[in-house]
């Protein structure tokens, strides 16, 4: 790699890795002061389609922009016994993506830059991040608004990018940044999947071949949910459910249906099905919208 002087950082490519806020944040000012908007895909790497077309999205936004990946497996929204030393960290491969998808900046700071020794303060999500994945994973929100927002703060990014299949995430992203003031748009980018269905994700790298053969199952399910979305809330649920115990070695966390904004119980209009559920030592998650 050579050395980015200009930058304060150094090049793979056309990618400029900045390793501190110090680095990245002087960089991203004097962008913005020049007239070019600051695009941010927020990431923990293990890179693959779904984030890809998260840069594609960032790299078209309207104006003269600059797309910036960052790349941070973030210790706060990992609980007990989850997966945080073995989450993959294929550091070169990412960066070849970032490259090969025209991002101009990765950031890539490590846990004493984003959490320095006394750190204590952390955002909290409110009702909307202690259900669903929120009342399986309890902390999992805070963390994931905590470092979300200390990068809104670092890099000052004009848009933000975040994928559909982490929906309440999303929702919860959004709320932050309107409650907060955050002077940002957040934008959502629909999932993408594997041919069969699957939606894709980092941790599909853990699934085992007979595992891998049976997820799509949460895909099939929320579809069959979708498709008999004109019958009502209930029709939609029980076709769903239907679909799901087809497939006994699943062990379903949740399914449930709400309005676009996480609220409970719709009858009628726009609508999320999400659901929840581990294979083996994988666990998986999923939505789709619908209209009642």
């Amino acid at each position: 790699m050579t050395t980015a002087r200009t930058l304060g950082g150094y090049a793979s490519g056309a990618v400029t890795v900045h390793r501190s806020p110090r680095e990245i944040a002087p960089v991203t000012r004097a962008l913005r002061g020049a007239g070019r908007k600051i695009a941010l895909v927020p990431t923990m790497g293990a890179l693959h389609e779904g984030h890809r077309e998260l840069i594609r999205h960032a790299r078209r936004a309207p104006g003269a922009v600059v797309p910036v990946v960052s790349i941070f497996v973030n210790p706060l929204q990992f609980g007990p016994g989850e997966d945080l030393e073995r989450y993959p960290r294929p550091l070169e491969a990412d960066l070849d993506a970032c490259r090969e998808e025209g991002a101009e900046l990765v950031f890539l700071p490590g846990v004493p830059d984003m959490y320095p020794e006394g750190a204590a303060t952390t955002v909290t999500p409110g009702p909307a991040g202690e259900r669903l994945e929120g009342a399986v994973r309890p902390g999992h929100f805070a963390g994931v608004l905590t470092v979300v927002a200390k990068l809104f703060h670092i890099v000052g990014p004009d848009l933000a990018f975040f994928g559909e299949k982490d929906y309440q995430q999303l929702v919860l992203v959004k709320k932050m940044v309107l409650d907060l003031d955050f002077p940002l748009s957040v934008v959502g980018v629909p999932t993408v999947r594997e041919p069969d269905g699957l939606a894709l994700s980092s941790r599909n790298a853990y699934l085992s071949a007979e595992d891998r053969r049976r997820a799509p199952v949460l895909q099939r399910a929320l579809a069959a949910g979708a498709a008999v979305s004109a019958r009502g809330p209930e029709a939609v649920l029980d076709a769903a459910r239907a679909v799901l115990a087809e497939e006994p070695a699943l062990q379903v966390d949740y399914l449930e249906l709400t309005d676009p904004d996480l609220g409970p119980d719709p009858r009628t209009g726009r609508a999320r099905l999400l659901v929840a559920a581990r294979l083996g030592g994988t666990r998986l998650i999923d939505n789709v919208p619908i209209r009642l």
